[in-house]
């Protein structure tokens, strides 16, 4: 079995090819899909186990060398720090130690989930993103309504009553079209959950 150790970047990624205790430099591949299935078709083979450390791309890393080999490991790169310490650290030599901690079996290892789990924490995180707007607009409406001469409006009115009190507020067309720009995001119904009642998320 082989054992490819890659430093991943931004931009680039460094491969060390570790097998039967010697170190081959593979290169330095450029992070970009058509490079990775380039590398992938040319230095890797079905029973090689490559190592990655978790960082931001690493999950399209995962995605896009799985298909070429036995398996794609991500590491803790917190923990692995803390068992090998190196003095001088380049990019091949974290490649390198990558490689070493997994063929000793010290390697610490990250759960990797599949695309279903991968495409509903997409999803999720949009619909967070969705209702974090929405919250903002709302807020933003409320604070404009009890501005003078409506100060006394202290209690918050419904969100379907708000739209209709932003039109017949009498205000200085610079205010109007910022309420207007606003009140548009906060009448929509909640995302992802079905109107009217406690659903559940819908797919």
């Amino acid at each position: 079995m082989r054992i490819i150790g890659m430093d991943i970047h931004r931009v680039a990624a460094e491969a060390v090819a570790l097998l039967e205790g010697h170190l081959t430099k593979l290169g330095r591949i450029p992070m970009t899909r058509d490079s990775l299935e380039a590398f992938a078709r040319k230095e890797l083979t079905h029973d090689d186990h490559v190592i990655v450390e978790a960082t931001g791309n690493a999950a399209a890393v995962v995605e896009v060398l799985g298909p070429y080999v036995d398996r794609v490991v991500i590491a803790n790169p917190k923990q692995v720090r803390l068992i090998a310490h190196a003095k001088i650290k380049t990019d091949a030599i974290d490649a390198a130690v990558l490689a070493k901690l997994y063929a000793k079996g010290f390697l610490p290892e990250v759960w990797v989930p599949d695309q279903r789990t991968m495409a509903l924490r997409r999803q999720v995180a949009r619909r967070t993103q969705l209702v974090r707007q929405r919250v903002r607009l709302k807020n933003l409406i409320q604070s404009i309504l009890q501005r003078p001469p409506h100060s006394a409006l202290s209690t918050p009115q419904p969100c379907r009553d708000q739209r209709s009190q932003v039109d017949r507020r009498p205000d200085s067309p610079c205010r109007r079209a910022c309420r207007n720009r606003a009140a548009p995001g906060a009448d929509r119904p909640d995302p992802g959950f079905v109107e009217g009642g406690r659903g559940g998320y819908r797919a």
